[in-house]
């Protein structure tokens, strides 16, 4: 007997009460039996009140996970991976609540994983993909950031810092995921990183990226600067690696 599968969106927000109800309604509309849970860092404009007064309109299991203070994207998602998973889920989906992933996507890439993928990206930089509305300078960071860490780190992934995912829980827990430390577009990349070490395999979906309409963005240069020492700190760990295997043969 095949076992069911049972999907989780984890969605982490902060300061996101303009766009929330927007998403998790959309979601709905396309993943019915999809548990949806906000991971909530203590958002001063009430994203997380928001989210629990709507909860019996949208249907469904519609959970908040409250956190304290704003602890960062990685942090978030590690601990709705937990949850999700303690609580029984196979599949665990991760997207921005800013409504630039659009969930018209999803049961595309929930299907590369019920059809055997780890994980299933939704890519920008494959046939088909696209991205709405940015800037020159930032589609220039964007593409040859992602050629960067592919080239450094040896991923065979156009968009390896892609935040929309569907992931296996099995690759998840053989990825040792709560050990990742990253934050940001340092994240993703950490986290594409552990899965093809882990051996696992990856699909990219094509997307349309759509940047906010309203609310801020969370990038900063700060988080740039960040992924790019990070892609330097793996490969430095890659290289060393290396060399140990072959001092063993």
């Amino acid at each position: 007997m095949v076992a069911a599968v049972r999907v989780t969106v984890v969605v982490p927000t902060y300061d996101e009460v303009d766009n929330i109800v927007e998403l998790l309604t959309r979601l709905r509309a396309v993943v019915p039996d999809a548990e949806l849970l906000v991971v909530d860092d203590s958002s001063p404009d009430g994203t997380a009140d928001v989210v629990e007064g709507a909860s019996d309109a949208l249907g469904g299991v519609v959970r908040v996970l409250r956190r304290p203070v704003k602890a960062g994207l990685g942090a978030a998602y590690r601990a709705g991976f937990a949850d999700a998973m303690q609580r029984g889920a196979t599949v665990c989906v991760q997207m921005d609540a800013d409504l630039s992933h659009d969930p018209v996507h999803l049961p595309a890439m929930l299907s590369a994983v019920e059809y055997g993928a780890d994980a299933a990206v939704g890519s920008r930089y494959v046939p088909g993909g696209n991205i709405s509305q940015w800037p020159p300078m930032r589609r220039w960071l964007s593409r040859w950031g992602n050629r960067y860490a592919a080239g450094m780190l040896g991923l065979a992934i156009n968009d390896a810092t892609s935040g929309y995912r569907a992931y296996r829980a099995e690759a998840l827990v053989a990825m040792r995921f709560h050990d990742v430390t990253a934050d940001g577009y340092g994240f993703q990349v950490e986290m594409t990183h552990r899965l093809v070490r882990a051996g696992g395999s990856i699909v990219e979906i094509p997307i349309t990226f759509r940047d906010r309409t309203r609310g801020e963005s969370k990038l900063s240069y700060r988080i740039i600067g960040e992924a790019f020492r990070l892609v330097l700190r793996l490969a430095w760990s890659d290289l060393g690696a290396r060399r140990r295997l072959r001092r063993r043969g």
